[in-house]
């Protein structure tokens, strides 16, 4: 599934694309909403709510959709070959004379009021990446229930909204200890360094094409050839480190201590982490 810093890149395409102009062809391919036409009206703006897109549109309407674990945007210009995948996977065209937006494997895809936005979006805690990121409130929402895993405490986008499975993974291992450790056994004062680190990581990605969580060495300048200093070889580049600490690594070699990292399911999503460096229960 993605994170929010892919839906928020996937929102800032779209509004690119679309925002401003006079949609040309509309066409959403679910049976409920199938008969809707949007043509000739103009896209307002395209706004990510945490892991939820927001297309509103003019005369006060709200195309919602959410992309889950397969659903993409991609975007298309005149005549340019569509391959986003078959046809038939195909759930929502959006089209001015410049840009044409497909939606593929949409599981979420709904027109409502842009006034009624709440019945899609209201039930999801502050947005890591929104202008309403309150963390004080993220960190009073995953208290509330203090004896669940911090890991399905993380992913609940009803705490906060934006952290992914990814991200999950990443953020135990920074604050080592493992995704079962219940969220009441955490030291003193680690949750709220782990929303603020939460917020800077996703905030960090927000732009960036691949998103990293490890602290990227950089290469050390080589001294002016013109300019050698006698007696001194040129200092060789630093290595740059892998993009993410543990998820997608198990097996291979952790990237602090060198043991193996682990993977296994949580409520049915990978789940990777160091037994050396994060301490806490395991399945």
């Amino acid at each position: 599934m993605p994170e929010g810093d892919t839906v928020l890149q996937t929102a800032a395409r779209l509004h690119a694309a679309l925002a401003g102009r006079v949609l040309t062809h509309a066409d959403l391919r679910v049976p409920r909403f199938a008969t809707a036409d949007l043509s000739g009206r103009t896209v307002l703006d395209v706004t990510a709510r945490g892991k939820h897109l927001l297309t509103r549109v003019e005369g006060g309407l709200t195309l919602h959709s959410h992309l889950r674990m397969d659903g993409a945007w991609r975007i298309y210009a005149p005549g340019e070959r569509w391959r986003g995948g078959p046809g038939h996977q195909i759930r929502a065209v959006l089209a001015n004379t410049d840009r044409t937006a497909v939606g593929y494997r949409l599981p979420v895809l709904e027109l409502l009021r842009t006034s009624e936005e709440s019945k899609a979006v209201g039930h999801l805690g502050p947005d890591l990446l929104g202008p309403d990121w309150n963390p004080g409130l993220a960190v009073e929402r995953l208290l509330a229930a203090p004896d669940r895993p911090l890991g399905e405490a993380l992913l609940d986008q009803r705490n906060l909204a934006g952290i992914g499975n990814v991200y999950k993974c990443e953020l135990c291992f920074l604050a080592r200890v493992t995704p079962w450790l219940p969220v009441c056994a955490l030291p003193d004062g680690t949750l709220p360094r782990l929303v603020a680190l939460a917020h800077r990581l996703l905030d960090a990605n927000r732009e960036r094409p691949t998103r990293t969580t490890t602290i990227r060495a950089e290469r050390r300048p080589r001294p002016d050839p013109s300019a050698p200093v006698p007696g001194k070889r040129p200092l060789p580049p630093l290595r740059v480190q892998e993009p993410l600490y543990v998820y997608g690594r198990g097996g291979r070699p952790c990237l602090r201590c060198g043991t193996p990292i682990r993977k296994i399911d949580q409520e049915d999503r990978p789940t990777y982490w160091c037994p050396a460096c994060q301490s806490g229960p395991t399945p």
